[in-house]
């Protein structure tokens, strides 16, 4: 594997990896994505391989500008233009009429696409360079711990990349935010980077999907499985602050600091000052270092149920739900 460093020529021969079929691992804004060319149904086939994951699970193909919006699908709407000119580049992922240069591999065999355009420099000098649009989920084991840093890439999928861009931390810390608008009507499929307030603002209501996928079919969307997102190590969900540990060797996820420290193997509190937006960029990396601390369980404790929190709240009950 080679380690590409973070300058135009080794992002040239990340590029060139790519239409060659490789799988780069790259940072966005949200999490870090695994690439591959999102044209080839043979390189894309490889992102499932390596992932384990399950090919009812589609894919979100990347663009690196707005304007390459329609060579990947047959039809942009008024509300797709609206919510792009809103929230692009950024975490929003739209659901629409997928085009024939995207082959059915990468969504299921629906005929929708997820597309996006990430908000992240290299990102986008990537998928410039490699002249096409790239297919990325989150660069990590199928229903693990999403990665924000190119450690958390390395860690659970080494052997399988061709390449690894370091940018560092992403910066949002989720997963985008997944609106379906293939229907009469936009609805929100996963929550994410942009909230539901946020796209209401624009486009007036959005109906919010209720439940999980069942697994024997194709999702419209990732993210859509009771049990995503998930540590190792049990999580325990409360929704009230834990007075004490329930064992010797348990975990503290919370987003402000508890009223006593007592007890507890390790604690991650995500934001001293209860910002959601600081809680949000840390989460995924705080959940990797509880796993790796060798606890018995993690008790996480829920977020408040408005803006960046239903999206953490989304990824807690996720990775805390029994397989």
């Amino acid at each position: 594997m080679n380690d590409f460093r973070i300058n135009a020529e080794q992002i040239g021969a990340a590029a060139a990896t790519l239409r060659d079929g490789g799988l780069v691992a790259f940072p966005t804004e949200t999490v870090y994505g695994l690439g591959a060319d999102a044209t080839n149904a043979t390189a894309v086939a490889k992102i499932f391989d390596a992932k384990d994951r399950p090919r009812f699970d589609p894919i979100i193909v990347h663009l690196a500008d707005a304007g390459d919006l329609e060579t990947v699908t047959t039809h942009v709407s008024p509300v797709a233009d609206l919510l792009a000119r809103s929230f692009w580049p950024g975490p929003l992922t739209m659901v629409l009429p997928r085009g024939e240069t995207i082959p059915p591999i990468v969504s299921a065999g629906l005929p929708t696409v997820g597309v996006r355009v990430p908000d992240h420099p290299i990102a986008t000098q990537l998928i410039q360079l490699a002249d096409r649009p790239i297919a990325a989920p989150s660069a990590n084991r199928f229903g693990r711990i999403s990665p924000t840093t190119a450690a958390h890439v390395s860690g659970q999928l080494a052997e399988h990349l061709d390449g690894i861009l370091d940018g560092g931390p992403c910066r949002v810390g989720v997963e985008s935010t997944v609106v379906d608008l293939s229907g009469q009507r936009p609805r929100l499929l996963r929550h994410g980077g942009v909230t539901h307030e946020q796209l209401q603002e624009v486009v007036g209501p959005v109906e919010i999907h209720r439940g999980t996928q069942p697994v024997d079919q194709a999702a419209p969307a990732p993210g859509m499985l009771a049990r995503h997102y998930a540590p190792n190590t049990p999580i325990v969900l409360v929704t009230d602050p834990p007075a004490e540990p329930p064992g010797p060797r348990a975990g503290l996820l919370s987003l402000s600091r508890p009223g006593s420290t007592d007890g507890w193997a390790r604690i991650e509190v995500l934001s001293e000052t209860g910002d959601l937006v600081e809680a949000t960029a840390g989460f995924f990396a705080a959940l990797h270092r509880l796993d790796d601390a060798e606890l018995e369980q993690i008790v996480a404790h829920g977020f408040p149920e408005t803006g960046l929190g239903v999206a953490l709240n989304n990824r807690l009950e996720r990775a805390a739900a029994r397989a």
